[in-house]
């Protein structure tokens, strides 16, 4: 009887849902999630208690770090092993997610492949396979999962771009374009979505210690011999991307050296900016 009384009081005198209900949980999606600076990220993320879902090729490394994540927060944490750079990947991760009511509040949109050497000396498939996850896939993702943030009025994405992608670079002549794309398309569509409640923020790091930057320098002596200086923390790197992030800012460059550089590439004239980038990417071959 008690039990009917409080409904029929509540019919009369509703209470707001929100003392009646649990807080709806945040979700980030980051790709590229299983090393590097979308591992990184995962752990910063998570310590704000956002579930998360992860997403990269190997299954095992996910599963791991997914397993620590559960262990150090009280998270939900969801593994989807795909290849980003397959055709229909993003459908495929979208769909998995609306099967399970998941909508994301966040995306990393992290993953990325790099590729260093001579223009000439790499094969057809070799710059397909970069421009296929770091252009193709990367807008893929912003298709599907940017218009529902759209239409709910809120959202942030964080899109990883390169201090490459402000020049030319020889030596990283189609990574430095893919990520001259990435970041092209990240400021054209932020202010597309100016005042809807959605923020794209692009991280435009320099030379991160992380497995693929390793992978390069091991094909390179040059690369090898690079300077300490020269070469970024990776923590340090995804915390400042996740702070500008939250601020919705347009674009964070991670350390001094790294910001002077990029200032001075868009305020050098092309023709002296190509033969000094000539000189240094031509260095390293």
């Amino acid at each position: 009887m008690s039990t009917t009384g409080k409904s029929r009081k509540a019919r009369r005198s509703p209470a707001p849902r929100s003392t009646d209900t649990a807080p709806t949980r945040r979700t980030a999606l980051i790709t590229g999630a299983s090393a590097g600076i979308g591992e990184t990220l995962a752990w910063l993320i998570a310590a704000e208690d956002y579930d998360l879902v992860l997403v990269a090729r190997s299954r095992d490394r996910l599963e791991a770090l997914a397993q620590a994540l559960r262990e150090s927060h009280p998270i939900a944490v969801t593994v989807l092993p795909l290849d980003m750079a397959a055709s229909g990947s993003a459908r495929k991760l979208w769909l998995a997610l609306q099967r399970q009511g998941v909508a994301v509040d966040v995306l990393v949109n992290n993953a990325g492949v790099l590729q260093h050497g001579a223009f000439t000396a790499m094969t057809p498939a070799d710059h397909q396979a970069m421009i296929q996850l770091n252009v193709a896939g990367f807008t893929d993702l912003l298709a599907h999962f940017v218009p529902p943030m759209a239409a709910r009025g809120s959202g942030r994405v964080l899109n990883v771009a390169s201090i490459a992608a402000f020049q030319p670079v020889p030596s990283l002549a189609t990574y430095a374009a893919t990520k001259a794309y990435v970041l092209s398309l990240s400021e054209a569509l932020g202010e597309e979505l100016r005042g809807s409640g959605v923020t794209l923020t692009t991280l435009c790091p320099g030379i991160t210690a992380t497995d693929m930057v390793a992978r390069a320098q091991a094909g390179s002596s040059a690369l090898q011999n690079l300077p300490a200086m020269l070469i970024s923390d990776v923590q340090d790197v995804a915390v400042e991307a996740w702070q500008a992030c939250l601020k919705g800012q347009a674009i964070v460059v991670p350390g001094t050296l790294n910001l002077a550089t990029t200032l001075a590439a868009r305020a050098t004239p092309k023709w002296l900016l190509r033969r000094l980038t000539g000189l240094l990417g031509r260095s390293t071959l």
